[in-house]
């Protein structure tokens, strides 16, 4: 079976690009909840009639309820999914676990489709979506070939993966460079694309800028890997691209050749790459916008919008017409809707009688409509005509029936939903200090510590025995299919040694924790925003939960649950998480030495924290520091990265002091209104 062609809609015309040239589904959103917020989108009444438009015409709608919801805005989910539900969508592609509860109770017939942003790169994510509730999920865009069919081969839920747009250099929900820069958060759907602009490192420039993927050339081997749908990115983009991206990959599907520089010309930042999918990681993966790129694009607009400027004939119908004496009527059926129209009745021929072959020649004249004729058949007594203006009125009604019968939407009966109310708790004040250090060489006055962090790879016997049930490990926060055996292997022998429990920035680890018999605490990469997905996790047997350092004081204060919980309050944090680290691209890991950074073009310098050299994070330029502001929850996280030891002891007293730092530092997100 062909896997599918699922378009990226934007607007009304995206959608018709997208119909025309053949996607079998389109992805588009609502003015709320959506990951391209300033996209034009659609009001309730346009998803209505936009769904409409997309059933006549065969095509699946897939409605994006992917940002990350606060608890305030939860009201506001409930009527999104009412409208997505009202309009007839086939499906919802969610990011948070809100939305998924939610959908998953109420309107339980939608297809549920894990977004990217839940960032799956292994089996055991992948996994975890499957038995949260999920029917399919997307595939991370940093994955190999033989990465994804390892992974499409562990579950039995469909995997998407992305076939053609731009590149985020970060791992999709992983990313907050946008909110922590301008204050504009892409997991909330307005990512300001800070990353597109002249980052640099050594003499390289725009060194967070990737070239757009292209994959239409390995689409076979893509569906032979166990990918069921091909995904097109581009929801902000215009309709000639649209056009142009789903004629490609419906020629490609079908083993015919397709116009590459037509296709580069709608769009490209210097050319495509498909160097995840290859293994081929290095500085030719990178790329930004030139006047060239936008000088050809404007060069193929025309042809690419003559490739939608009028209806396909793209659903088959089959035929019947019968015709006697006192009747003529006309039966059309799509295989699963029939429909008959009545004509005239007929007149006794004076010249020449009606026969199938004249009777066909009028009605199978279908242009200008989505059908064409794939069978016909007609049963006709001689000495009989009618005119051609009746033939075609029996069309025209058919064809209407069969186009009211097929828009018509399945009436959806909400199911029992209830949201969880906070369950309040009092909290301890002053809270307990947990620490993250990235080196074992940085823990100090562990005493004075409740819980300890420390990536796994740093973890020894030596240091269970010295800390005991206090030390936690760290989980990678990327971790590929090849090395899922051997850090599997790590934890089993550590547990031996004494290792209870782990932390985990990804979903992976939540499965991964509960196959090892560890106990699991949530880091902020899980990015809980609201309290119906705190219980959720609670729900998934987390012992305790980081929530996100996207939300303002104000929303935090508003959460609670049975859990225990707290923030990240001190701390470089993680910007960006990189599978092609660009220092490695650009000066090699030789140079780096472990200790890379980027700089902006203000020249402000970001450190890049290496993972074990599978992937690095971009660290945000002065840490996070609030020891004498606000203590929400039931412990503060202070994220050790570079700090030498003496920092990591006088970051602690200032803590247990409540005094503010004497160098530059920042209170992140917390007080700021994030769009």
């Amino acid at each position: 079976m062909l896997p599918e062609i699922l378009a990226p809609v934007g607007g009304e015309e995206q959608l018709l690009a997208a119909v025309r040239c053949g996607a079998d589904s389109v992805y588009l959103g609502t003015a709320s909840f959506n990951a391209r917020r300033n996209a034009a989108n659609f009001s309730p009444e346009a998803l209505t009639e936009a769904v409409r438009y997309c059933r006549t015409h065969g095509v699946k709608v897939y409605v994006t309820v992917n940002t990350l919801v606060t608890e305030d805005e939860l009201p506001a989910l409930e009527e999104t999914a009412d409208a997505v539900a009202a309009a007839g969508a086939y499906g919802v592609i969610l990011q948070d676990m809100a939305a998924l509860r939610l959908f998953q109770n109420k309107y339980p017939s939608l297809h549920r489709v894990a977004s990217t942003q839940t960032a799956v790169h292994n089996a055991d994510g992948a996994r975890f979506l499957q038995d949260a509730g999920f029917d399919s999920f997307v595939l991370a865009r940093e994955l190999t070939l033989g990465e994804m069919e390892k992974i499409c081969a562990a579950v039995h839920i469909p995997a998407e993966a992305f076939v053609h747009g731009a590149h985020c250099m970060s791992l999709s929900g992983a990313c907050t460079l946008s909110a922590m820069l301008g204050g504009r958060s892409g997991n909330r759907g307005l990512c300001a694309q800070p990353c597109r602009l002249d980052w640099k490192c050594g003499e390289g420039g725009h060194v967070l800028s990737l070239k757009d993927m292209s994959l239409i050339d390995h689409i076979r081997a893509l569906s032979n890997a166990g990918v069921a749908t091909l995904k097109i990115e581009g929801r902000m983009k215009r309709p000639e691209y649209v056009a142009a991206a789903v004629t490609a990959c419906k020629c490609a599907r079908e083993g015919k050749p397709y116009d590459r520089d037509t296709l580069a010309a709608a769009f490209s930042r210097s050319g495509f790459t498909d160097g995840y999918l290859t293994g081929w990681r290095d500085k030719t993966m990178f790329g930004f916008r030139t006047k060239e790129d936008v000088t050809a694009a404007a060069e193929a607009l025309p042809k690419l919008a003559a490739l939608y400027r009028k209806e396909t004939p793209l659903v088959p119908v089959d035929m019947a017409f019968a015709m006697t004496a006192d009747s003529a009527r006309l039966t059309v059926t799509d295989g699963t809707n029939t429909v008959t129209a009545d004509g005239p009745a007929p007149e006794a021929a004076v010249n020449r009688p009606l026969d199938a072959d004249r009777a066909r020649q009028n009605l199978e004249k279908t242009g200008g409509t989505q059908y064409y004729v794939n069978s016909f058949q007609a049963d006709i007594d001689s000495g009989l005509t009618l005119p051609a203006a009746a033939l075609n009125g029996m069309r025209r009604a058919a064809l209407a029936q069969l186009e009211e019968v097929r828009g018509q939407a399945p009436a959806m009966v909400p199911g029992p939903y209830v949201p969880v109310i906070p369950e309040r708790r009092s909290h301890p004040s002053p809270s307990p200090l947990w620490a993250r250090f990235y080196r074992a060489e940085q823990i100090t006055d562990a005493d004075k510590l409740e819980r300890l962090i420390l990536p796994v790879d740093a973890v020894t016997p030596a240091l269970l025995d010295t800390y005991g049930d206090k030390l936690t490990t760290e989980l990678p926060a990327a971790l590929w299919p090849e090395d899922e055996a051997a850090l599997a292997d790590r934890l089993a022998a550590l547990k031996a040694a004494g290792l209870r429990e782990v932390w985990t920035d990804n979903i992976y680890g939540i499965a991964l924790g509960r196959r090892l018999g560890l106990t699991v605490r949530g880091g902020f990469g899980l990015n809980i925003t609201n309290a119906q997905a705190i219980d959720f996790y609670v729900n998934q047997g987390l012992a305790s939960l980081t929530l996100s350092f996207e939300l303002p004081m104000k929303k935090l204060r508003a959460l609670d649950g049975p859990v225990s919980w707290g923030i990240a309050a001190y701390g470089h944090l993680p910007l960006m998480r990189f599978r092609n680290c660009p220092v490695r691209s650009s000066i090699g890991c030789a140079a780096c030495g472990g200790s890379g950074e980027l700089t902006d073009r203000k020249g402000i310098a970001f450190p890049v924290e290496c993972g074990g050299k599978k992937y690095a994070s971009l660290l945000n330029s002065v840490p996070l520091h609030i020891a004498d502001r606000d203590d929400p929850g039931d412990w503060r996280l202070l994220w050790f990265t570079r700090e030498s030891r003496e920092r990591c002891a006088a970051v602690i007293r200032e803590f247990q002091a409540g005094l503010p730092s004497p160098l530059p530092r920042t209170g992140g997100l917390y007080y700021r209104e994030l769009l």
